[in-house]
């Protein structure tokens, strides 16, 4: 259905009143675009003759954004946005072949990262750009085409595919190993237990796993396991660590199993994706590839 004119207005017109509403000031706006201050007021007014609505509450020789402004100033700021990022992915492959990926950190870092100049070696005319995301989100409202998702096979309005499953083991530095003579699962209540705040529940279930009984597990908390890797390296407690991301580390020596216990995780690692994006040419080849790299790890 084609929107009606009043409700388009112009780039020129909504790039004239964010920057007025991001700065507070036609003068500043002004400057911001290379605009004479005449003319900056004069396309903030021509888009509240359009909409009807007065956006500013204009007071002496100063502005502020009337309460209307300030929630139509949040949605058209989102929205320049991501015409910014459109046009500056095209520009960076004019064929329109750009992907972009949201990524879990150590997941991309570790696993992803070293493997990516492989696919595009195969797909040279593909641009892939990556996003961090720790948890679900809903795609309407993020520019993402796809996203490596860890848990269970659901996302709700999105399709998705297995890649891996994942196994842990509880992994620590070498010298506090043999600080605590780790023999069975309970003895590890005995170490500081480092935590990562989207798995909370991690070492009770892996106790609960070994037939130790439930207690409650207190230790430090990490956004990232990256940095849990890290301080486990630093000799700062034992920690959950998915085997395939921490293989540098346990061959080098930097971490030693603190049992020799490696469990399989519940959850799996998932590629997701919108349904309306599922046949996006960049999308079907990374999927693709993708499925051919994790082959031996479903």
């Amino acid at each position: 259905m084609l929107m009606p004119r009043r409700f388009l207005p112009s780039l020129s017109l909504l790039t004239a009143f964010d920057a007025a509403a991001r700065t507070g000031s036609i003068t500043k706006a002004a400057r911001e675009l290379n605009l004479t201050q005449s003319a900056v007021s004069r396309q903030i007014k021509l888009l509240e003759q359009q909409l009807e609505v007065e956006l500013f509450v204009r007071e002496r020789q100063t502005i502020r954004l009337s309460l209307a402004g300030e929630v139509y100033a949040r949605e058209i700021r989102d929205a320049l946005h991501r015409i910014s990022m459109a046009s500056l992915n095209l520009r960076a492959n004019p064929r329109g072949g750009t992907l972009n990926l949201a990524i879990l950190p150590t997941f991309g870092t570790r696993w992803l990262a070293p493997r990516l100049p492989r696919f595009l070696a195969r797909h040279a005319g593909i641009t892939i750009n990556l996003v961090t995301r720790l948890s679900q989100f809903d795609f309407r409202l993020e520019p993402v085409d796809a996203a490596i998702h860890f848990g269970a096979p659901h996302w709700p309005g999105a399709e998705m595919v297995l890649l891996r499953r994942e196994f842990v083991v509880p992994a620590c530095a070498p010298a506090l190993a043999a600080e605590y003579g780790f023999v069975e699962p309970a003895d590890l209540r005995r170490a500081p237990l480092l935590h990562l705040t989207t798995r909370p529940d991690a070492w009770e279930r892996w106790f609960a796993a070994h037939d130790v009984p439930p207690e409650p597990v207190h230790g430090m908390l990490f956004d990232h396991f990256a940095t849990a890797a890290q301080a486990a390296v630093s000799g700062l407690g034992v920690a959950l660590l998915p085997t395939f991301l921490v293989e540098d580390d346990l061959r080098r020596g930097d971490l030693v199993p603190a049992l020799d216990l490696v469990t399989e995780s519940a959850e799996r690692y998932y590629l997701a994706w919108p349904a309306e994006r599922a046949t996006y040419p960049p999308l079907v080849a990374f999927r693709e590839w993708l499925l051919e790299e994790t082959a031996g790890d479903r």
